[in-house]
């Protein structure tokens, strides 16, 4: 039975916003680890659906009743680690690639760590989909489907480690845009991206330029960096922070200024954005009280005209009550943020997305949960 908790955020916020204010609906009590989410339509009917990479399945929920539909078992003796859902052949219907044989201890033995598949959809998307393993590199963890323009995507995949040295120490990691064939079946041409940035938790695609062509911003022990393609297709990376960030993803003001949002350290407990300023980017911390922050998500959640961000938190890693909180702009510069807790150690968060589920215009938060082995919709019911 699906349970619906009412849960009121009041609080002033001067002139800017309305009060933020969720309903918790709880989809599924039966979640093994929630290690990603994704919001997608499923089935072609419009309505934007759920997709979950549990540990030994992929499943989605479909909108609005969200009935569960499984598309694949356990692929790998490890857990699965990631999906990635996007409509890539336009037909309104999204298309998947999993990770999974989760190892978070191997990095240089790629039979005992890592796996990457697509899953080529039954004809009636119904049933388990078929599993097309590809290359990997060791200790995947993080995949998008990502824009190359002209109405094309690649499968970019990011590990979390690179290859352990003799010394002990992890080196850069590979990642790979994986460029679909006309038959899913056949070999995949990869082009590597990078191989330099070490310890990366996670990634953020966007398109910055319009072009058609998504670049992304990707988490690190050296900070964030922005990756994108020049105008032959070479791809180009530029370093936009220093510090040590596990989570990313980027958002804008009300006045149209740029800005990405971070947790820092990986697993770590603070929460802070980076705002244009010149050729450079300023760092305000919103907050510094996460244990074993795991998520983050950017929308207009209020109505505002620019973004409000999202963390969640885990409290495994460093042990302590997990949760999510709400971070809201008081000002116009977005120097100044105020803190809203949305929930408690009923979430303990592994990944959080924002999407509309209703198309009222308001943005819904999505949690997949880990340790509490539960999925929440936290519908947005703010004036």
């Amino acid at each position: 039975m699906k349970k619906i908790i009412s849960f009121f955020i009041v609080g002033s916020l001067g002139l800017m916003a309305a009060e933020p204010k969720f309903r918790v609906q709880e989809i599924d009590a039966k979640v093994g680890v929630g290690y990603g989410a994704q919001l997608a339509d499923m089935n072609g009917d419009g309505k934007v659906d759920i997709v979950l990479c549990d540990r030994d399945k992929v499943v989605w929920y479909a909108n609005p009743s969200w009935q569960k539909h499984q598309v694949s078992g356990k692929l790998t003796a490890r857990d699965h680690v990631c999906v990635t859902a996007r409509d890539i052949t336009g037909d309104g219907k999204a298309e998947l690639a999993v990770g999974g044989q989760w190892n978070i201890g191997e990095s240089n033995d790629a039979k005992r760590s890592g796996a990457v598949f697509y899953l080529d959809p039954t004809a009636d998307r119904k049933g388990n989909w078929k599993a097309i393993q590809l290359k990997h590199e060791p200790s995947t963890h993080r995949m998008h489907w990502i824009a190359a323009g002209k109405g094309k995507f690649d499968l970019v995949v990011k590990p979390l480690y690179g290859p352990r040295g003799a010394d002990g120490k992890k080196g850069g990691s590979k990642v790979w845009a994986y460029h679909i064939p006309k038959d899913p079946a056949k070999a995949w041409k990869r082009t590597l991206i990078s191989d330099f940035v070490e310890d990366s938790h996670n990634f953020h695609p966007i398109d910055w330029d319009g072009d058609g062509r998504e670049e992304f911003i990707q988490a690190s022990l050296k900070g964030v960096f922005w990756f994108g393609r020049d105008k032959a297709g070479k791809w180009q990376s530029k370093q936009f922070s220093k510090n040590y960030s596990g989570e990313v993803r980027d958002g804008k003001t009300a006045g149209g200024m740029r800005f990405f949002t971070t947790i820092e350290p990986k697993h770590g407990t603070t929460v802070a954005v980076y705002l244009q300023a010149g050729s450079g980017w300023k760092r305000v911390v919103l907050d510094d009280q996460l244990k074993d922050g795991h998520a983050l998500a950017t929308a207009d959640f209020l109505g505002t005209g620019g973004d409000q961000v999202v963390a969640g938190w885990r409290g495994m890693t460093t042990p302590g009550v997990p949760g999510v909180r709400l971070y809201v702009p008081q000002d116009k510069g977005y120097t100044k943020w105020k803190t809203y807790q949305l929930s408690g150690k009923e979430t303990a968060v592994e990944d959080i997305k924002a999407g509309d589920l209703n198309a009222d215009g308001k943005p819904e938060i999505i949690v997949a949960c880990r340790q509490t082995h539960n999925l929440r919709i936290l519908w947005n019911e703010s004036k």
